[in-house]
């Protein structure tokens, strides 16, 4: 994913938000030494660019290990280029170095 530029604590806006806590714990868990309120910020941060209406891309080529043929099941947004998959088109997903996977263009690995 695209790194965020990084900011002094102190240059937030401090919000409270409540969450169950199971879903805190796992969080602590899953973020590990970085703490989970950024792994909060980063999850926020993506759902964002996902649903804006920027088309930034979100990952590198380089950030590519590994890709496999699939088919949309629903609307998806290439994470290199910013266009739109439609269902049913054809398209790739691509596993990350961070092992997540994402929705590709078919084109979008092409030199």
């Amino acid at each position: 994913m695209q790194t965020l530029p990084r900011i002094s604590t102190t240059e937030m806006e401090v919000t409270s938000i409540r969450l169950e806590r199971e879903l805190k714990d796992r969080l602590k868990s899953l973020a590990g030494n970085r703490g989970y309120q950024a792994l909060i910020r980063e999850v926020l941060w993506q759902y964002v660019q996902q649903k804006s209406e920027d088309n930034s891309p979100q990952i590198s080529r380089q950030d590519i290990r590994v890709s496999m043929a699939a088919t949309a099941e629903q609307e998806e947004r290439c994470a290199l280029t910013g266009l739109v998959i439609r269902p049913q088109e054809a398209m790739l997903l691509g596993l990350t170095l961070s092992g997540e996977m994402v929705p590709l263009s078919v084109d979008s690995l092409s030199d």
